[in-house]
């Protein structure tokens, strides 16, 4: 950590269990946990002031490319390249839920993705999960039951990030299609397109604010 002012930063710990490369490192909502998700498969919680290693969540047959915190710090899902989700649960490193089931409402276009899993998160309230994939569309998850509540055919290239607004009710996306489009999560209608021209770059991270 720098000295105020200062431009420079030094290393103040390393965080040393994964077997193969890390793709994702988050802090939990109150900083007292950190989660890493690695191509080994593994995603790891790790306490963030002794840099002790918690919890080992195993459970994924291929690689992890993201890893999200709820809200309430309780659980964390990660996205993986077995075409899956995963919900754990952060105090008993238990496995809760698999989101790639098929639905059981006509109306929300079935289940899981066909292709690997790129980024997850979760609303403000912790009881769903949106995910983007390398199939080009954006789902919604209900938390409790690992039901997938909504496909987005959302666009032309693999979904790079996708994040909930503050309430819930606006879901927004980037893709490698170079374009970000904000969704509406309750009827799945695209409200707006973005893109700042015909050959947009690559679109790597979404954020929209968080506080209320």
């Amino acid at each position: 950590m720098s000295e105020p002012g200062s431009t420079q930063f030094v290393k103040v710990a390393q965080l040393v269990g994964h077997r193969r490369a890390v793709s994702a490192v988050k802090f939990s909502p109150d900083g007292k946990m950190i989660a890493t998700a690695s191509v080994d498969c593994t995603a790891k919680i790790w306490d963030a002031s002794s840099y002790e290693c918690l919890k080992t969540l195993e459970g994924h047959t291929k690689g992890i490319s993201d890893v999200a915190w709820s809200r309430n710090g309780h659980f964390v899902c990660t996205a993986s390249d077995d075409h899956s989700l995963r919900l754990w649960d952060v105090e008993t490193g238990e496995c809760r839920s698999v989101f790639e089931g098929q639905s059981d409402n006509a109306t929300s276009h079935q289940g899981g993705h066909t292709n690997f899993v790129f980024c997850c998160n979760f609303n403000a309230h912790s009881t769903q999960v949106v995910s983007g994939s390398y199939d080009e569309t954006v789902k919604t998850w209900d938390m409790r039951d690992g039901r997938c509540l909504r496909t987005l055919p959302a666009h032309s290239d693999p979904v790079t990030a996708v994040q909930f607004n503050q309430e819930g009710s606006l879901i927004v996306s980037g893709s490698y299609d170079g374009i970000c489009r904000i969704w509406d999560s309750y009827s799945g209608a695209c409200l707006k397109t973005l893109a700042d021209s015909d050959e947009s770059p690559p679109v790597s991270f979404v954020k929209v604010p968080t506080d209320a």
